[in-house]
């Protein structure tokens, strides 16, 4: 059994002279004020968003790479404005040497490895593992085994949306209540959103880990 933490990789997002020119050229069509462009693109996106004006940040959309648990995907593909490709239990035979013959886990980061909580959930992975790998090898097919599989199992899933949408997800997936694990994927990402385009995520004040 592999045990790993959560990752992401941004796999498209424009570069962000574009963003900027894109969605300022949106705005100033709607008010019709195409003769300033480029003379003050950063506030005028500020009073956008502060305004919530948000139709204009839909026409910039950025593709995500998320390795996560199961439990943290079934959340994220709830949201209704977004494409998902994800890695499929159906037709990924775990026993097969492409996936090392075994199974990958997201590890529970709100345990100690010293705790009695991490020990029973890594006895549970290892039990689930024994018995994918059991049912396999008495003929089950992968779509069949994967009863078994845990929440915790590893998944990589691909999320697309435009501006907005991604808006809408940190400020649900990265708020204090949500569920750690997923915070603990979502806060980094916002984190790298703003560092690329700090002016349309700068507002968004959540409490980090």
């Amino acid at each position: 059994m592999h045990i790993i933490s959560p990752s992401f990789k941004i796999l498209s997002i424009p570069k962000t002279d574009d963003i900027l020119r894109i969605i300022e050229f949106a705005g100033r069509i709607c008010y019709k004020t195409e003769s300033k462009i480029g003379k003050d693109t950063n506030s005028f996106i500020k009073r956008l968003i502060q305004s919530g004006h948000h139709s204009v940040i839909e026409h910039i959309s950025v593709s995500v790479l998320l390795i996560c648990d199961r439990g943290v995907s079934h959340e994220l593909v709830r949201h209704r404005l977004a494409s998902f490709s994800q890695e499929s239990t159906r037709f990924a035979n775990y026993s097969k040497e492409q996936f090392g013959k075994e199974i990958t886990v997201i590890k529970p980061f709100f345990w100690k490895e010293d705790s009695n909580q991490y020990s029973i959930w890594l006895e549970a992975m290892q039990n689930a593992e024994k018995s994918y790998l059991s049912l396999i090898e008495l003929g089950a097919k992968a779509e069949e085994a994967r009863s078994v599989l845990p929440n915790s199992l590893k998944t990589e899933i691909v999320i697309s949306c435009n501006i907005r949408e991604w808006r809408h997800i940190f400020q649900l997936r990265c708020a204090k209540d949500a569920h750690p694990q997923m915070r603990e994927i979502m806060l980094p990402i916002l984190k790298e959103f703003r560092n690329i385009i700090p002016i349309l995520f700068e507002d968004i004040h959540i409490e980090m880990l």
